[in-house]
């Protein structure tokens, strides 16, 4: 029917992903601190691909097969043992990861990738490709499910912010479906839409990160358009146009 509206539907944790319908959407995979926003600026940066695989055994294994390869990954925000570099997007300038593969695990986004079937489009969204992001699905004028990593199932607020501010820029082309997404939008109207850091500094994630000594690559994570490209999952590999 003709001029009907695509809806918009946020789910909020992956524990919740069964709830949707995933087949033929395009499925906005979302882990600010800090899958995805390390996928989306080491590929901006110039990685030839990302490989998102789900094990730390898995990585380390499809890593020494691949030629020019990096092995990656967090287990509770910290470098999972045995390998080579973390999940942080500054670890992955162009003069480090230019024309390499780099083999990725993390503790929420990686898993919640692999659980996603029949989608049309799997696609990583950050704030650091939030406009790009949203211009693609304007683009594309298809039904779309935000997913949010969270923490091991539990809702975390950096997610939904997030998700929020993608629900806040694309409300007028889409019909926001679910009280998930609305839910999302106030969030992030309620955050000011500036100094997300500040909204975000008594969030159980940032707490928990900041132990680490990752407050600076935790701004970076929240600041927008910065690597205006749109990653996307082709076969195995993300990668970009």
């Amino acid at each position: 029917m003709s001029g009907v509206k695509p809806t918009l539907e946020v789910c909020l944790s992956p524990a919740l992903l069964h709830l949707y319908d995933t087949n033929d959407a395009i499925v906005v995979i979302i882990d600010i601190f800090r899958a995805t926003s390390t996928i989306t600026s080491a590929l901006h940066n110039g990685a030839k691909c990302v490989i998102p695989v789900a094990s730390v055994a898995e990585c380390i294994t499809i890593g020494a097969a691949t030629s020019n390869s990096v092995t990656a990954g967090e287990r509770d925000g910290k470098i999972a043992p045995g390998l080579q570099h973390g999940n942080s997007p500054l670890e992955y300038p162009g003069e480090f990861i230019r024309d390499k593969t780099l083999v990725l695990t993390t503790t929420n986004g990686t898993r919640l990738l692999h659980m996603v079937e029949g989608a049309a489009q799997i696609v990583i969204g950050s704030f650091l490709n939030l406009t790009a992001l949203c211009d693609y699905l304007l683009a594309r004028n298809k039904r779309v499910l935000l997913g949010c990593a969270s923490w091991k199932d539990k809702y975390n607020l950096e997610d939904t912010l997030f998700a929020g501010a993608v629900v806040d820029k694309l409300q007028h082309a889409f019909e926001v479906a679910d009280d998930s997404a609305r839910s999302a939008r106030h969030l992030y109207r309620s955050s000011g839409g500036e100094n997300l850091i500040e909204f975000l500094k008594d969030s159980s994630h940032y707490k928990r990160l900041s132990v680490y000594g990752l407050e600076q690559e935790m701004e970076y994570c929240v600041t927008p358009d910065l690597h205006p490209v749109v990653p996307y999952l082709e076969g195995r590999e993300i990668v970009i146009s």
